[in-house]
């Protein structure tokens, strides 16, 4: 008799990390196995995407010390390195909202967790060349993006693990706390960049030629610098990330029935992956200034080209089983919410990422220097500022508020209705936006520009509060609105699309702001938001609209 037989699992029973029996919705099976396997992939899930967020938003702080230590880019190159990282990040989503089904869950947090080594280690490397050309820094932050596009499947991912009745607390804390990615990486960056982190492998420091700072203060010009540990912090996480990843996530094969073995499962996230960056780089091309690129397009018509070029891509390079999936994804554009619901989305995480991108840049520059006219009367933008404010000082405090209070405003919709605090965070926002723009122009023609530096960051406070409010109440209107199967797609596809905020305005505000005129773009913004709130009343609120208030 052999003696040594290994006990047989009951049928279906969640065993290793391909769970075959999956059912959340069964109150005695969550209580038994399915809490504590759900708990753990979202405990490992929220750190993954928050690493995602800090790899996509770095360029944010990075093009800042780039301009302390004397790259030779102007300050519009620079701008364009932030808005390469929004767009490619933005267009990545939408290829990210069907990696879970294709290639499982474990399997795809893990390779794309993994991936954000890639630029980590490319950066921290291009950063030690200051001498090399615009297009290698812009080809790291290109890369960059695969981080903004861990979003959507993350979020994808976890939708899967819990039951309806949590799906919002869940959900919640895996967006609200991988949002956080922004504020964290504004910490860490100043604080990494005054040491020797890695020694004799990390290469030799810089010597700042303007003032910066960090967390607690500022650092005068001639102190080293060792800005390529912007890049090479985010190993030391990354890393482990990607072990716990592997050995402590799950693929839900009822969810997820045909993903193939490890290498077939990372073959599809590659190819998929691959498939967003074809049209990415192709418009990019077109829209951004030689020598890089041709220069012909606007970015009115570089965008919308991106997200067509994309969406044609998948539809055409789609086979098997990925075929049917893009054809439940083309069937919300027949939804007129899918519409609604993407603008209104626009003014939430929209302005959040791409005021969390633009701050640092536009403080540097517009209180960075004394603005006084010549001889001649012509305004002169490049005498430093003895008393400038760090942006490296005080840019994360916006992204962090934005992130903190995202829970809150889905706690607030659930009692009161998504529609209604919509409406009122957008009508604060457009308030908030002219005013950031009135004082924007008093400090750009002001030889002290940081007397109004209190009053325009507290502005910015109120728009990435009123923001993070939105963020959750038009995520809870789209639970309310779309079934289940339909949720995840126009989820997706609305959070790629706002995404694009992380492009709009770096490269709106540095425009204007080398125009002379920085409150034109938030003028515009403010017209935006107007315009969306006759939009949300007309949809959800007004007397005889078809859904009352989501």
């Amino acid at each position: 008799m052999n003696t040594h037989t290994k006990p047989i699992a009951s049928p279906g029973a969640p065993t290793g990390a391909d769970v075959q029996d999956w059912r959340p919705e069964d109150e005695g099976f969550w209580a038994t196995t399915g809490s504590k396997i759900a708990y753990r992939n979202l405990w490992i899930s929220i750190p993954a995407l928050l690493c995602g967020f800090a790899v996509w938003g770095m360029w944010g702080i990075i093009t800042v010390q780039m301009l302390n230590l004397g790259f030779p880019f102007t300050q519009a190159e620079l701008f364009t390195l932030t808005a390469i990282a929004g767009i490619s990040g933005a267009t990545m989503r939408i290829p990210a909202s069907f990696l879970i089904r294709l290639a499982g869950g474990r399997n795809t947090i893990f390779l794309t967790t993994s991936m954000l080594l890639a630029p980590a280690i490319g950066t921290g490397i291009v950063l030690q060349h200051p001498e090399w050309p615009l297009w290698s820094f812009q080809l790291m932050a290109l890369w960059s993006g695969v981080g903004g596009g861990n979003f959507a499947s993350s979020m994808s991912n976890i939708s899967t693990f819990f039951p309806k009745r949590l799906q919002g607390t869940a959900l919640g804390l895996n967006a609200g706390l991988g949002n956080f990615g922004v504020t964290t990486m504004q910490i860490v960056i100043p604080v990494v960049m005054t040491l020797p982190l890695l020694g004799a492998f990390g290469g030799e420091p810089m010597t700042l030629v303007k003032d910066s700072g960090w967390l607690f203060g500022k650092i005068a010009a001639g102190t080293p610098t060792w800005v390529q540990n912007a890049g090479f912090a985010w190993v030391f996480s990354l890393v482990p990330l990607g072990a716990l990843c592997w050995f402590g996530m799950s693929n839900l094969k009822t969810v997820s029935p045909n993903t193939g073995g490890p290498i077939v499962a990372f073959a599809k996230i590659t190819y998929l992956y691959t498939l967003a960056f074809v049209p990415t780089v192709f418009m990019l091309w077109l829209y951004l200034p030689k020598p890089t690129g041709l220069g012909v397009l606007s970015m009115w018509v570089a965008i919308p080209l991106d997200i067509v070029m994309a969406l044609a891509v998948m539809r055409l390079a789609a086979f098997g089983e990925m075929k049917e999936g893009v054809k439940k994804q083309f069937a919300i554009f027949s939804n007129k919410h899918t519409w609604s619901l993407t603008a209104l989305y626009i003014v939430t995480f929209g302005s959040f990422i791409g005021f969390s991108m633009a701050l640092p840049l536009a403080i540097t520059v517009i209180f960075g220097f004394q603005h006084i006219p010549d001889a001649a009367g012509v305004m002169q933008h490049t005498l430093k500022n003895p008393n400038a404010p760090s942006a490296l000082t005080y840019a994360w405090i916006g992204p962090f508020v934005g992130a903190a209070v995202r829970p809150i405003g889905g706690w607030i919709s659930d009692k009161i209705g998504g529609s209604i605090v919509t409406q009122v965070i957008t009508a604060v926002m457009a308030a908030a936006a002219v005013a950031v723009g009135y004082v924007m122009m008093q400090a750009y023609s002001s030889a002290t520009p940081e007397q109004y530096f209190p009053m325009f960051l507290g502005l910015f406070m109120v728009l990435f509060f009123a923001s993070g409010i939105g963020n959750g109440s038009t995520f809870r209107t789209i639970g309310v609105i779309f079934d289940r199967a339909q949720a995840g797609p126009v989820l997706g596809w609305t959070s790629a699309v706002a995404a694009y905020g992380a492009f709009i305005a770096p490269v709106l505000i540095g425009q204007y702001i080398k125009a002379g005129t920085p409150q034109l773009a938030f003028y515009g913004f403010a017209v935006f938001y107007a315009l969306c709130l006759v939009l949300n009343w007309w949809f959800y609120l007004r007397k005889g609209a078809e859904i009352k208030n989501p």
